[in-house]
């Protein structure tokens, strides 16, 4: 090292300029080694000045770290004079220096102007090093090392060079200095006490930070203690929040779920409500108010208040009870359906002449597609009420309908409450579709759960499991939708108000796709004004290309024939088009709907029955044919049900009991095999009321006396010949009505049931009610073509359709297509 540089790290030197850095939350002591990054354009500059020249520096740190250009007065008035050892430019912006301090200095004036900041400086060294109260100094020196000690046993992260110094050192001068260099103190701390002029007063601070920091490290060991007695081995995923939890102990910090606790309590205290669920409310925000906020119980308390008070206590909609007017809207909404506009008009009369009259459960039956989903809308809309649909296909746990209880994680209301969250009203109209197909398992019947809030007795107080506290359910209005009564519960069905609404008649559909589906599609498409649909192409539709008791089908026919035309005109082809049923064909292809099987003419052995199914009513021819040199087997093919066999036996039975009476001889049974078949073999068929035509079949066979083609008959029988009541005439009679046939033979008993049949069908069809079957073969067989015999019946014709034949409805066996 030079001579110069000799001189300017002198201590004894008098005042010495050098080029000075500012540090950032940096302290240097005389003695201390340390690297540093030196970013700023005039700290770089003035470690290229002092490598240059004498590799001196001054080092003091600025008080506020946020200044970019500090001056004398953002310095501290001590720092360091430290030798620069080793510089490493990393780039033009940042350079790395190493660099050790030599002796304590106190910063006189400071130059700004230049490429580098520029200090005066003095030395200012310890006062006290040879002080003659060296027994203060020597006590002092002691109890540094004893709270060194006890600061390391609760930080032991220290490197062992550095312990091994300070507890073998007594210097007192080195200690000050080697002491707070090596600890991990802040830099303020650092600060005061290079500021100390002192070596007493120096180990005074020294001494008053080692306890401060052991103090500090203490809490925090505590806190680590108990966050480790809360954690076990599947919570060390929890370890940050239960940290946070331990901080707020040591804090007592309660303020905010305090504070969040009394805004439930006014929210409780102004909400109207029952004075169980206000007692029950408030208990539950004392609760709150003595736990911590960032509790997972204070979480689920709070959930629970918010929803609890989500709910529309006291919040309901004025009835629009105008009759005239619901019936105009109800109109205009909707084409038919003329039963369940009466009811609810019923509803609106006497909710008007009795406004404290609890409203009754309303149950839509009907099959797929006839609008009841859609009409509970229009009733909501007529009603001026809320409208809320919740769908009950496939629920099988009863928690969907009642809720889950709070002690499961993830707990919520049940279906019903949560329509209620929805409909923000306490008297909307809910929708329950498809409640005949619930099912159940071992979490619970939901059916059953269904039946206190379906009661109008019960549902004043009606308790959700997450809620534990009654809503009153009374003024809600609930429609339910099932396309069969057979899988609702009994207990379920006794609450509710049946309403049927069947199949559409031809007429009905082409109305509904006149007045609502054809405008409703070309708006979509876009073809409005473009596109014309003649009736007769409707009928088209109706009649070749769908199959349904609704009209779904019928609009997807529609909306499929305006693609078309909408991809004709895109194309340029043309700018207009008509479509009749006589370029149909061309348009959509070969109509899709095949003839159904069935007798068209007269035949032996060969009746046209009737089925009801899920879809509506259908046609179900039974053939019958001998075979001669039998044994007299009964062979029964078709697909049929235990109930269908047992009638099949009734009607053999019958055939030999009245043999003289139609012409053979009843010896001849022990010469023929007996062939009773149902077309449509791959769909079961079930049900008591095909007596009727398995016997007429049975009987034309063996009598040889064709049966009329244009007859169609339904009914059960008995052993004597009797003809017993039968359901679902209503879907019967339209099919007998869509299929061309005249007459209908029904039993006597069903004859009140004619008044649910539509009028069209009335009209288009003539109903004889029968009693015996001696009544029906007489009306039904015609004269023999040849003497009695056992006649080999024709083979009948016709194409095989595919449309399902389930059983009857008033069966209680289901056919279902497989």
């Amino acid at each position: 090292m030079s001579e110069r540089v000799k001189i300017i790290l002198d201590k004894n030197a008098d005042i010495l300029r050098l080029p000075a850095i500012a540090l950032r939350g940096l302290v240097v002591f005389p003695g201390n080694i340390i690297h540093f990054e030196v970013g700023r354009k005039k700290s770089i500059a003035a470690i290229e000045w002092a490598m240059s020249n004498n590799n001196a520096v001054f080092l003091t740190a600025q008080q506020d770290m946020d200044v970019e250009d500090p001056g004398f007065k953002d310095l501290y008035a001590y720092g360091v004079v430290a030798e620069v050892k080793q510089v490493l430019r990393v780039s033009d912006e940042l350079v790395k220096v190493l660099v050790e301090g030599k002796y304590r200095a106190k910063l006189l004036t400071l130059d700004s102007s230049g490429r580098f900041l520029l200090a005066s400086t003095k030395a200012a060294a310890l006062r006290g090093t040879k002080s003659v109260d060296s027994a203060r100094v020597e006590a002092l020196v002691r109890s540094v090392k004893e709270a060194f000690e006890e600061y390391l046993s609760l930080n032991p992260r220290l490197s062992k060079d550095v312990v091994y110094t300070i507890i073998t050192n007594e210097d007192a001068a080195l200690l000050c200095d080697y002491i707070p260099a090596n600890l991990l103190l802040k830099y303020t701390d650092k600060q005061a006490l290079l500021n100390e002029g002192t070596v007493s007063g120096r180990l005074e601070k020294l001494l008053e930070i080692l306890r401060r920091e052991t103090k500090i490290l203490h809490i925090e060991k505590d806190i680590q203690s108990k966050v480790n007695e809360q954690m076990d081995k599947n919570q060390r995923d929890y370890y940050l929040r239960e940290q946070m939890r331990a901080i707020s102990n040591e804090l007592d910090d309660f303020d905010d779920t305090r504070e969040e606790a009394e805004e439930y309590k006014a929210k409780i205290e102004k909400t109207k409500l029952p004075e169980e669920a206000r007692e029950k409310l408030l208990k539950e925000a004392d609760r709150m108010f003595k736990m911590q906020g960032n509790s997972q119980e204070a979480s689920v308390i709070r959930t629970y208040l918010d929803t609890c008070l989500d709910l529309p206590w006291d919040t309901r909609t004025e009835d629009n009870l105008d009759v005239n007017k619901a019936a105009a809207l109800l109109d205009k909404e909707h084409y038919g359906l003329k039963k369940v506009k009466e009811r609810i008009l019923e509803i609106l009369a006497v909710r008007k002449l009795a406004p404290e009259v609890k409203g009754q459960i309303i149950c839509l039956v009907g099959p797929p597609g006839v609008g009841k989903t859609s009409i509970a809308r229009s009733i909501a809309e007529c009603l001026g009420r809320k409208y809320a649909r919740m769908s009950l296909g496939g629920v099988r746990d009863e928690a969907e309908i009642r809720g889950h209880r709070r002690t499961y994680i993830g707990a919520m209301p049940g279906k019903i409450i949560s329509a209620i969250l929805t409909a923000k009203s306490a008297n909307p109209l809910l929708l329950l579709d498809e409640v005949d197909k619930m099912a159940s398992d071992f979490r619970g019947d939901p059916a059953a759960a269904l039946l206190e809030a379906l009661d109008p007795e019960q549902n004043v107080a009606f308790k959700d499991h997450y809620l534990d506290i009654p809503f009153d359910l009374s003024d809600v209005l609930f429609i339910t939708t099932a396309n069969t009564t057979d899988t609702i519960p009994r207990p379920l069905l006794d609450r509710m108000d049946v309403i049927e609404l069947s199949s559409y008649t031809r007429v009905e559909k082409f109305e509904i796709a006149k007045r609502h589906l054809l405008p409703k599609q070309l708006a979509a498409t876009g073809l409005k004004g473009r596109v014309k649909l003649t009736n007769s192409a409707l009928y088209g539709l109706i009649d070749g290309y769908t199959q349904e008791a609704g009209v779904r089908n019928l609009e997807r026919a529609v909306t499929e024939l305006l693609r078309k035309c909408a991809k004709r005109i895109a194309a340029g082809e043309v700018e207009t088009l008509s479509v009749s049923d006589k370029n149909l064909e061309e348009i959509l292809g070969p109509k899709r709907v095949k003839p159904a099987f069935l007798s068209r003419k007269d035949a032996v052995g060969v009746a046209n029955g009737l089925a009801w199914t899920s879809v509506g009513g259908e046609i179900l021819p039974i053939e019958v044919q001998t075979v001669p040199g039998g044994a007299g087997r009964l062979e029964l093919t078709g697909s049929l049900g235990e109930v269908m066999k047992e009638s099949a036996k009734l009607a053999i039975t019958y055939a030999k009991a009245h043999a003289e009476a139609y012409g053979y001889d009843v010896s001849v049974f022990k010469d023929i095999d007996i062939h009773i078949h149902a077309p449509e073999g791959a769909i079961p068929k079930d049900g008591p009321s095909a007596g009727v035509t398995l016997t007429t079949a049975l009987v034309s066979c063996l009598s040889g006396c064709p049966v009329r083609s244009d007859v169609a008959m339904t009914g059960e029988i008995t052993l004597h010949g009797q003809v017993l009541p039968i359901g679902g005439l209503k879907e019967k009679s339209m099919a007998a009505y869509r299929e061309g046939m005249k007459l209908v033979l029904i039993p006597k008993d069903n004859a009140p049931d004619l008044y649910e049949v539509d009028d069209a069908v009335k009209n288009g069809l003539t109903f004889r009610p029968v009693s015996t079957l001696e009544e029906v073969l007489r009306t039904v067989l015609l004269p023999a073509k040849k003497p009695a015999k056992a006649a080999k019946a024709p083979k009948a014709g016709g194409e095989k359709h595919t449309r399902p034949v389930p059983p009857e409805k008033a069966e209680p066996q289901l056919s279902i297509r497989q």
